[in-house]
């Protein structure tokens, strides 16, 4: 069931209700059994003028178990001992909670529409797609773009809504702040960069990642030891983070390596695996793609 964030609107009262040597944890405990909560998230915090408040303290709530429970909520707390709500007896908040005292069927109907919009909503959103280049190459235009094309072509022949995203400069913050840019603003389901997973002090899009999503899968291509050649890094690595429920992937910059993933990548999200299975299986088939390279290359 679709849960709501009460936004901070956790206070219900009820007015017009006598107390008389009520046991108030008693109260808190019909309520939450009335509401579908634990005994442990509701509290009374004050009773005057005949106006009893309880604080909620579980601040995302199941709004199926809130609305129309107005009736129920008050006949339930009338066989408690030492409570007695009468016609006068009503129940209000300024925040969800109010749904309580609406009509429950026509409020049920409206949750049940709002969530299909939502359902919707995120089923496009998940469709849409913005590729990002990096590199002072492309950007300089020393070196043509060859992946975004590959990748908005094949994508959209998947049924994707591909953007053609910036050229990005070879710094974290910059590509970090870019991608968080696309995430809050761009409504995407996924954002693919190409270039700068290599080990050397130019490449950083792994690590931007890794700054919007610490727990971000980045499993290594290949290793190399530190100091060797122009490599300040142990090896390389790609990236499948998440960021405010957008899917993150970082590529390489090669063409026939882009061209390569692209069959994992599509299976992955079509099979919607987790981020630590498509980073693996995308990174597993890069490797046997270097392992190739490798052996043409001692062939000769």
């Amino acid at each position: 069931m679709e849960k709501y964030d009460l936004l901070n609107k956790t206070e219900l009262r009820i007015e017009n209700i006598v107390l008389e040597y009520v046991n108030l944890s008693d109260v808190a405990a019909q309520v939450a059994h009335v509401l579908g909560l634990e005994k442990s998230e509701v509290l009374v915090v004050d009773y005057r003028n005949s106006t009893m408040t309880l604080d909620i303290l579980n601040t995302c709530v199941n709004a199926y178990n809130i609305v129309g429970k107005k009736n129920q909520l008050l006949l339930e707390l009338n066989v408690l001992p030492g409570v007695s709500v009468s016609q006068d007896t009503s129940v209000h908040s300024d925040g969800m909670l109010g749904w309580i005292a609406l009509d429950e069927e026509e409020a049920k109907q409206a949750l049940r529409k709002s969530e299909r919009m939502a359902s919707e909503i995120m089923k496009n959103i998940s469709k849409r797609v913005i590729v990002f280049s990096t590199g002072a190459e492309v950007a300089e235009g020393q070196i043509e773009d060859t992946n975004t094309p590959v990748i908005m072509q094949r994508l959209a022949s998947e049924g994707y809504k591909v953007t053609r995203g910036d050229t990005l400069k070879d710094d974290k913050i910059f590509i970090s702040a870019k991608l968080r840019e696309a995430v809050d603003s761009g409504g995407y389901g996924l954002i693919i960069t190409t270039g700068g997973v290599g080990a050397e002090d130019k490449d950083h899009t792994v690590e931007a990642v890794a700054a919007l999503d610490p727990e971000a899968a980045t499993p290594y291509i290949c290793r190399f030891e530190v100091g060797t050649g122009r490599h300040v890094k142990d090896g390389i690595k790609i990236a499948v983070g998440r960021y405010n429920g957008t899917s993150i992937v970082t590529l390489p910059g090669p063409n026939d390596e882009v061209k390569a993933s692209l069959d994992v990548l599509v299976e992955g999200l079509k099979a919607e695996q987790p981020k630590g299975v498509l980073a693996e299986n995308i990174a597993a088939n890069l490797r046997g793609i270097l392992r190739e390279k490798m052996a043409h290359h001692h062939g000769h």
